[in-house]
């Protein structure tokens, strides 16, 4: 019998063994008698050859990797392994180099790839729909599914239902792994099991070690390693300075923010989206108004269950994870403390108001300052006063401080109680610091808020009082003076009640500088000329004028007398020329046009 005659008779491969007889008993054993002699003492699997088993026991059961990359600690069981990983990650890669960015590839098939679609003009993959073309296939289908995602126009014969694209027909041919739960095709079965482990269980298996959080993928802990924990941005922007961890990150921003595109359309309104993900969340609340998760602690609804967590950690809890490492302040979301970030510590402001020149490093606080400064616009009222506000949180600031008396801000220096941080600061700087970082450039005059020194340059110096009152002729350069002017004179109101006496007053620091001179007696203001002491700045201002400086500013217009106060001018013009006396002595029926005169007919006579 020939060669040719025996290998059709016989196992082809066995007669190629003929000549090394162990390998043909080995393979006769495996093969054709489908042994599997040697099995493992710590596991039940058997394996046909010894050298399978060992591999087995060295990667399985002892955790060997004995074999390490000269280049780098890694180690791997597998010599295989070890040259493939020292071609893909250590190999001078020049000889696969793109001649056009100098991005390097591991073969030049890639490389070809690369070119084709980023620097040439070829664009095969055609849109059978709007003719438009891309660059490879991904693109097509992801043009197809966000843009002419209702057309069905071709029929399947191995799947049942339709299908949009010839494209999307010949890959339900090659992706055999179809998901049960919402029809996503893949081509390979693992990718399948991952999909349904992830997307519809729901299952986090990897753990970062340095806090508690969980991922769906290894890849994407350690992302999140290196940009939280170790705060690494390896990628930046070259339009912009803004840096990212994570490369698709920065894609993202570059196609939102650069390029201005929006490539996710809503089909049922005109509105457009960088993320597919805003659409579909779009698309629930607005046009299917599903807000399938409510807050058991109030009447809130979200559409994803990520949102009712965040609003139950931050509203309900009070939860506030991120701490800014420049200052002590802390935010609910990780969004608010990268901005607050840019704007107060690296002094950005990107976002300019077209109606002035202000300038904002957060783009809410411009569209607050463009609707309340220049449309005016005031939508929040106090259902208790009638008092609108521009902004909401002024609103709750001030139903949380004047009708329900919420102080929960108390100064460790006195005993004084605020109802925002923002003002106990300002008490502390100014009062315990007497701190005043606010000079005027026209007069010597210092304040602790920048404010404030805006709002003196306005009505002292320029003279404006742009808030008239509508019951009388008199103006006020600030709107607090004209509603305290209102509630006081025309409405007659005092409502600060002093606790130590009968007296009452119409505006609260009048109450508490009342306390402070009179039951207290403290005079903290000394004039530097005399010994004098005054409770008052103001009367030691006067005190100077009059005394030291001999002015007497105020003229009667029915007589030449002068006087050094206001007050003193209209007490001498009731007396004198009107002959009105209103001070009655308790002891004696005399009466007295001025207060003084009053005292000092007690003091000797009685």
């Amino acid at each position: 019998m020939d060669v040719s005659e025996k290998k059709s008779e016989e196992c082809v491969l066995e007669y190629n063994l003929r000549e090394h007889e162990s390998s043909m008993i080995t393979h006769r054993d495996t093969i054709h008698n489908e042994r599997k002699n040697y099995a493992c003492d710590k596991c039940e699997k058997t394996f046909e050859f010894r050298s399978h088993l060992s591999r087995h026991q060295i990667s399985e059961h002892k955790s060997r990797k004995d074999l390490a990359c000269k280049d780098c600690e890694k180690k791997f069981v597998k010599k295989s392994s070890l040259i493939a990983h020292h071609k893909l990650v250590h190999k001078d890669r020049d000889d696969f180099m793109c001649n056009k960015c100098e991005k390097k590839f591991e073969n030049k098939s890639t490389l070809l790839k690369h070119k084709k679609i980023f620097h040439e003009v070829f664009k095969d993959f055609l849109c059978e729909k709007c003719a438009k073309r891309f660059g490879n296939k991904q693109s097509l289908l992801a043009h197809i599914n966000t843009v002419h995602v209702d057309c069905k126009d071709f029929v399947g014969d191995k799947y049942e239902g339709k299908f949009g694209f010839k494209s999307d027909l010949l890959d339900n041919f090659f992706c055999d792994f179809v998901c049960n739960k919402c029809e996503k095709k893949f081509e390979q079965k693992s990718k399948l099991i991952r999909h349904q482990k992830t997307v519809h269980k729901g299952c986090k298996d990897f753990v970062c070690d340095k806090c508690e959080k969980k991922f769906a993928k290894k890849s994407n802990v350690i992302g999140h390693q290196r940009k939280v924990h170790e705060g690494r941005r390896d990628y930046a922007c070259g339009n912009c300075e803004k840096k990212f961890g994570q490369k698709s990150d920065l894609l993202k921003h570059q196609r939102i923010i650069h390029e201005g595109r929006k490539d996710f359309a809503c089909d049922k309104c005109e509105k457009k989206f960088g993320q597919k993900a805003n659409l579909l969340m779009h698309k629930m609340a607005v046009h299917e108004g599903r807000k399938d998760y409510a807050c058991d602690k109030c009447e809130q609804k979200f559409t994803q269950q990520y949102f009712l967590t965040r609003h139950q950690n931050i509203v309900h809890e009070g939860r506030k994870d991120y701490a800014c490492d420049k200052c002590e302040k802390k935010f609910g979301k990780k969004s608010h403390l990268l901005v607050h970030k840019e704007a107060v510590h690296e002094g950005r402001k990107d976002y300019s108001c077209d109606k002035c020149e202000k300038k904002f490093g957060i783009h809410g606080n411009l569209i607050k300052h463009q609707k309340t400064v220049h449309e005016g616009r005031k939508d929040y009222l106090c259902d208790n006063c009638g008092k609108v506000f521009g902004l909401k949180s002024n609103l709750l600031i001030h139903q949380r401080t004047v009708h329900e008396s919420q102080k929960d801000f108390a100064c460790n220096k006195c005993e004084r109680k605020f109802g925002q941080k923002v003002s106990l600061l300002y008490h502390q700087k100014t009062v315990h610091e007497g701190r005043k970082d606010y000079a005027c450039d026209k007069c010597e005059k210092k304040f602790g808020q920048k404010l404030v020194l805006f709002k003196h340059q306005q009505t002292v110096h320029e003279g404006r009082k742009d808030f008239p009152c509508d019951k009388c002729e008199k103006k006020f350069g600030l709107k607090s003076n004209l509603l305290l002017h209102q509630k006081t004179v025309h409405e007659g109101r005092k409502d600060y009640a002093c606790d130590k006496c009968e007296k009452k007053f119409g505006h609260k620091l009048v109450l508490f500088k009342h306390q402070q001179t009179v039951h207290e007696g403290r005079k903290d203001f000394a004039c530097d000329k005399c010994e004098k002491k005054f409770g008052l700045k103001s009367n030691l201002r006067l005190h100077r004028k009059t005394v030291h400086e001999g002015r007497k500013d105020y003229a009667c217009d029915k007589c030449e007398k002068k006087f050094g106060q206001k007050t003193n001018l209209l007490m001498h013009k009731k007396a004198v020329h009107e002959g009105r006396k209103d001070y009655a002595c308790n002891e004696c029926e005399k009466k007295f046009g001025i207060q003084s005169s009053l005292i000092k007919h007690r003091k000797t006579y009685h």
